[in-house]
């Protein structure tokens, strides 16, 4: 393993060329140039042992290492000076030839080579003008000739300088004294040249140095003794106040710091040793898959610990896979559902919150939640009753279930039910968290949380029940402590589980005494809790007391102790004495508080929706001799009072300038008494309430505005009277409730087209996103006995049918973002809803009518003011025969 000191990079290594592959050269640089090293020193035994078969076989694996390296980089000269020279070491090594001073020569002369080849490529990443073409041709004849015609002259270095020098003297006359300087100033600059070359030290092999893993976990573990030696003299010195021993200690705590730091760092890996890998696996998958993939990774350089590297490698190639093969779908599928024909696959990671988060995404088909909950049943993971209440977190969470695989076929790369629990199991085993979230259509996100290093970590230190124990500060959110009458006030209970009520919130309360069996401490009136985070929740862990942090040195937990699942490992204490590490999940399950409070919070949300439909919030007013008039409060856009002076006569009616515009008005005694005696002088001011639709407004003038409650509507009953839906009990009184229809007609105001209904019984969703719209929709509905939900777009109408089931759901036509063909296919890829009754809502008749050709697979399709063949259509749809009607029919209901 090697690691980088601390010493900047030379200028100018490889600035040509990119990080990714820098990273590469340099590798291949420092292990070539420690291969070279190590062949001088061969070569130079062997001529003293040229019959040693180890020896030979060392040298020819090394030039074999440094050929193929070659290959791989594509640094063909390189290559071509290796290749020659292993030919040359095989037939030395098979016997075929015998070693003699002139070979040996040859190949420390391509040594020599190399090094200047190394040289230019740690220079530029490029391996120099020169070829090298005298010495790979020398290399090749060598090769070729037998042992006994393998002379000097034939290998000999630097052939033309002495070639020429020959030629000067054929006639064999002497040479003269300045050719014989000249001669000796060659050589002598030759062996200089040859001697700086095998001198000459790289820069890439200065900047690092080779350490086997072994010693770098060997001097880790030797630190983590030093710093439970720290400990120990730091809680000494705390304990004698000492002013020698404090200055020592403190000097003491501040080098084992840096030195831990320090020797953390030589064990910290980029990500991106084990990315790596991956776009070769799924170029490979693609292509088998027929698909088309493009990986994207952001974050390569994210640094963990080496052992942590280790232990994610199996299940990221595991998500790697389902992505792939489940995830991402063919092109002509994505082609269909208006994608680009190329899936993208991303892989992020980044540093937060002294953990290490990465996140596997992909942008394509999503998890279908509702095969999830069908197949989960059909392999008995969950019962009926179960799957019903699951959101579609929690059933997501499902497929980490052993042997849980929505693949309908197998192949070689998913669906036999092995793959996500193992990714759970590993990644839990060294202390983090994963969470996948999906959108059907969309894609699938999984989100791996790990922490840094598991060998040195912060932690809580905490007393309870005489024990102390540690608490990993990765898990840690807020301590709280509550004074005397605090705890009392604060702490309560909801179905039996404690509570803490915090920032307005419900906090769930565990105690650690009660969780691991210890003896109660005594009664104290302060109460310290530990609020904690395990996977996405959070609880309160109340302990005997809270000491403070430090860092702690993970020590694994025997065989024997495995099994518990209450804690992670054990640390040694300043005095020497073993604290054990708590698993805050474990703590959690153990206790029940998650899983306990979660059906709490479910079945609390189921009971506040049901409040919800049983409560309206309503305007209670009086006109003529009805004494008490109610209307849904979610309608009114103002309470206004105008002088009587103030109001005009126009077109037939009464009006009034009200906000820059006209303003109509319609006499609500005239419309329910229209032929009453008018002899009651109107108040002045005249008390208006004001109700608004787009750009329309209606003023209706009341006698007096009594009130605005919030009550439970209870016991129906219809009315006939022309203007009044019918009566009700609203806080303990009978009222009048007023059929909005009829007053607004009044005006003249083109808004509605009819009026009138009948009862029903079941639970209607209306899904519009005019709240005035809804109002007067749900008005009819609620006075013919129906129970009434409300939803404004598309995630609301689903948050709905995920609380509570509906018989009929009306959708407006132009309900967010999809319009009402977005329900109906939401519904339709749902098991549980595709029987459910969708009705589209149109504003008016001549919409209804013109929508029609566009609206198959619906109901029907009618104008949302038309009470009376609303009521009729929702009756049919929710009577007994309903459904028998429709499968006989083969279609919706017909008007």
């Amino acid at each position: 393993m090697a690691k980088s000191d601390a010493a900047p990079e030379p200028e100018g290594i490889m600035e040509d060329t990119s990080i990714e592959d820098q990273e590469t050269i340099r590798e291949f640089l420092v292990e070539s140039h420690e291969n070279l090293s190590r062949l001088d020193q061969d070569l130079v035994e062997l001529e003293k042992h040229p019959h040693d078969a180890n020896l030979l076989g060392s040298i020819f694996r090394t030039i074999h290492t440094i050929k193929g390296a070659c290959g791989f980089l594509a640094f063909s000269v390189l290559e071509a000076i290796t290749h020659q020279a292993e030919t040359l070491l095989s037939q030395l090594r098979d016997g075929q030839r015998e070693l003699n001073p002139a070979l040996v020569s040859l190949i420390l002369e391509t040594v020599d080579a190399t090094r200047k080849v190394l040289a230019a490529i740690e220079t530029s990443g490029k391996e120099g003008p020169e070829r090298f073409a005298d010495l790979t041709e020398r290399l090749r004849i060598a090769a070729q000739l037998t042992s006994g015609a393998v002379t000097t002259p034939v290998l000999a270095a630097e052939p033309a300088m002495e070639k020429n020098m020959a030629e000067l003297h054929e006639d064999g006359q002497p040479e003269d004294e300045a050719e014989r300087k000249e001669r000796a100033d060659w050589n002598r600059r030759k062996g200089d040249r040859r001697e700086e070359d095998v001198t000459r030290s790289s820069a890439a092999v200065d900047a690092n140095i080779r350490v086997g893993v072994g010693l770098l976990d060997k001097l880790m573990d030797l630190v983590g003794e030093l710093v439970l030696t720290r400990n120990q003299i730091l809680q000494f010195n705390i304990e004698r106040e000492d002013p020698a021993l404090n200055a020592t200690s403190q000097r003491l705590n501040l080098i084992t710091t840096e030195l831990q730091e320090g020797v953390m760092k030589t064990r910290m890996q980029p990500i991106g040793v084990v990315w790596n890998k991956l776009p070769r696996v799924v170029r490979d998958m693609a292509t088998t898959l027929g698909k088309q993939i493009h990986l994207q990774m952001d974050g390569a350089e994210t640094e963990l610990d080496r052992t942590i590297i280790e232990a994610i490698k199996d299940p990221l190639m595991h998500v790697i896979r389902n992505s792939c093969d489940h995830g991402i779908e063919t092109p002509e599928i994505r082609i269909q559902a208006g994608k680009p024909p190329q899936g993208v696959l991303t892989l992020r990671a980044y540093h937060e919150g002294g953990q290490v988060n990465i996140e596997i995404g992909d942008d394509g088909a999503g998890i279908d939640v509702a095969r999830v909950k069908q197949k989960a049943l059909e392999n008995g993971l969950l019962r009926p009753e179960q799957a019903e209440k699951l959101s579609d977190r929690e059933a997501l969470s499902v497929i980490f279930q052993p042997g849980f695989s929505t693949a309908q076929t197998v192949t070689n790369f998913s669906g036999r039910g092995v793959g996500m629990d193992v990714v759970k199991s590993h990644i839990e085993k060294i202390g983090g968290v994963v969470d996948v979230f999906s959108r059907l259509g969309e894609g699938t996100t999984v989100k791996i949380r790990i922490p840094l290093t598991l060998a040195i970590i912060p932690g809580l230190v905490i007393t309870s029940g005489g024990e102390r124990f540690v608490i990993p500060q990765v898990s840690l959110l807020e301590l709280i402590r509550l004074e005397g009458d605090a705890s009392g006030k604060h702490i309560e209970y909801v179905h039996g589980t404690p509570v803490y009520r915090r920032r307005g919130s419900l906090l769930p309360i565990a105690y650690l005494n009660q969780v691991l069996g210890l003896k109660a401490a005594g009664h104290d009136e302060a109460v310290s809790m530990v609020v904690l985070q395990a996977e996405d929740r959070q609880f309160g862990l109340v302990v005997d007391g809270i000491n403070d942090t430090q860092e702690i040195v993970v020590k694994p937990l025997g065989k024997q102790l495995k099994g518990l699942t209450l804690y992670a490992g054990a640390t040694i204490m300043g005095d020497g004495r073993v604290a054990l590490i708590l698993d805050v999940l474990g703590i959690g399950q153990r206790s029940g508080v998650l899983a306990e409070f979660l059906e709490q919070t479910r079945a609390s949300g189921q009971q506040k929706a049901q409040a919800e439909v049983a409560q309206q919030r309503l305007l209670l007013f009086r006109a003529g001799s009805f004494a008490r008039l109610a209307v849904p409060l979610s309608l009114v856009a103002r309470l206004e009072e105008f002088p009587r002076s103030a109001i005009e006569h126009a077109g037939g009616g009464e009006v009034v300038q009200y906000r820059n515009r006209i303003l109509p008005l319609v006499s609500l005694r005239r419309v329910l008494e229209p032929h009453a005696p008018d002899h009651d002088q109107p108040p002045d001011p005249v008390q208006v309430v004001v109700f608004n639709e787009g750009d329309s407004s209606v003023g209706m003038v009341v006698d007096e505005i009594l009130d605005v409650t919030e009550e439970a509507v209870t016991v129906r009953q219809e009315s006939d009277r022309i203007g009044l839906l019918g009566s009700a009990v609203v806080g303990k009184q009978v009222t009048d409730f007023l059929d909005l229809h009829e007053v607004i007609r009044a005006t003249g105001a083109d808004w509605f087209q009819t009026t009138d209904g009948r009862a029903g019984g079941q639970r209607i969703l209306v899904a519009d996103a005019s709240a005035f719209s809804r109002g007067m929709v749900r008005s009819g509905l609620d006075m013919a006995g129906y129970v009434v939900l409300e939803a404004a777009n598309l995630d609301e109408v689903m948050s709905r049918l995920e609380k509570q089931p509906v018989s009929v759901v009306l959708a407006a036509l132009d309900l967010p973002p999809g319009g009402s063909s977005a329900v109906l296919s939401a519904l339709r890829n749902r098991p549980e809803w595709k029987k459910i009754p969708v009705l589209a809502l149109a504003d008016s008749a001549e919409q209804a009518q013109a929508a029609a050709a566009r609206t198959a697979g619906f109901e029907d399709c009618l104008a949302k003011y038309d009470r009376v063949l609303l009521l009729e259509s929702v009756a049919k749809l929710v009577s007994p025969l309903a459904s028998f009607a429709a499968v006989a029919a083969g279609g919706g209901v017909e008007r």
